[in-house]
């Protein structure tokens, strides 16, 4: 099975072309072994590349854990840069479904290459009930051990909670980001975002990705932690989002309630996987 490598500012996927080739069997538990660091080919999980009825191509976002996801920022950004370059859809706006939804990316392209996307992340949710999250808003704290957490909770094609109360390194943030991401106030697991605010223009974070942990980037949770301090006061409804991989910059438009994801695409390698089992 031929696949690609790709990363938008660190956050890694294979790829698989299934207009080129059929879509693989049982992709969950393909997924967990190909994302392997030692024995497998080592990413954040395995994104297939399909025709699409209502869009250009369809992704499918497989987390290291083997759970198929809603949807990925990054992810969805690599996808453009391949229908692009690969001529499935050579045009400056490119339509991808997925399950949060079918989202549209404005290419941005040097050369004749795509190097990257702004893209239409869709409505934000913020009802408790369509997040999913526990509880009567969408705002909820949570504690383990030392750390008392306040969360704001959105939906941006998958569920996120967002909290600036604390920024944990090391340990404690996998530590914190794995037993939050599981909070029994999450029904559906969340995407869990630390933030530290360093201007109105800019936030640092550190995000555990639900399915897969940490991961140097993660596109739908730089979204929704401007959206999240934008609400909260924290910050302008745009900024830049500084993540361990790089920086994105966010545009949140309060008016429609849609928010715009910019940021790079990259190939790493292209290769030939031989599945034993």
């Amino acid at each position: 099975m031929e696949f690609v490598k790709m990363h938008g500012i660190g956050n890694d996927y294979v790829y698989v072309d299934c207009f080129a080739q059929p879509a693989p069997e049982n992709p969950g538990e393909l997924s967990v072994r190909m994302s392997m660091p030692h024995t497998g080919i080592g990413a954040d999980g395995l994104i297939l590349i399909e025709p699409s009825a209502c869009a250009d191509a369809r992704m499918r976002i497989f987390n290291k854990d083997g759970s198929e996801g809603e949807m990925c920022g990054n992810g969805i950004r690599c996808v453009g840069k391949y229908l692009y370059d690969s001529a499935l859809a050579r045009r400056d706006v490119i339509t991808v479904e997925t399950r949060g939804g079918v989202k549209t990316l404005e290419m941005l392209v040097k050369d004749g290459r795509a190097t990257g996307a702004r893209v239409d992340m869709g409505e934000a949710v913020f009802e408790p009930e369509r997040i999913p999250v526990r509880g009567e808003s969408n705002t909820v704290t949570l504690r383990r051990g030392a750390y008392a957490c306040r969360f704001f909770c959105l939906n941006i094609g998958n569920p996120h909670a967002v909290t600036s109360d604390v920024f944990p390194e090391g340990r404690d943030f996998e530590q914190l980001g794995s037993a939050f991401e599981r909070d029994s106030a999450f029904p559906a697991r969340a995407n869990v975002s630390f933030i530290k605010v360093v201007s109105r223009r800019l936030l640092r974070a550190r995000i555990w990705e639900r399915g897969s942990g940490p991961t140097l980037a993660c596109g739908t949770g730089a979204t929704a932690s401007v959206i999240a301090a934008y609400k909260t006061g924290l910050c302008e409804s745009s900024a830049q989002i500084e993540l361990p991989g790089g920086k994105l910059f966010i545009e949140y438009d309060e008016r429609t309630n849609h928010a715009f994801m910019t940021g790079p695409a990259e190939i790493s390698f292209t290769g030939k996987w031989q599945d034993t089992l």
